[in-house]
């Protein structure tokens, strides 16, 4: 019975890691970039806010007019009157 040989773990593994961006960039650049992104963030944040906002006013200006339009509130008007006894 012959022994299979096993090849020890290579320290290579380490190595063998493709150089990325990150490593190649200095550390100056990285900082400016991730407060870029941060930035950007922020920005999205609040646009998505402002859209929410406005999205809020239409609705209430929708019902407020829905409100004062007595047609509108004849047709969605429960017909049942026994229950405002």
């Amino acid at each position: 019975m012959a022994k299979s040989k096993k090849q020890p773990a290579a320290p290579k593994a380490a190595q063998d890691k493709p150089t990325t961006l990150k490593d190649l960039l200095s550390s100056d650049v990285l900082e400016k970039l991730k407060a870029q992104a941060d930035e950007a963030k922020a920005a999205e944040a609040q646009r998505k806010e402002e859209e929410r906002q406005q999205a809020e006013e239409a609705r209430k200006a929708e019902q407020k007019r829905r409100d004062n339009d007595f047609e509108y509130l004849l047709n969605n008007s429960s017909l049942d009157w026994k229950k405002h006894k």
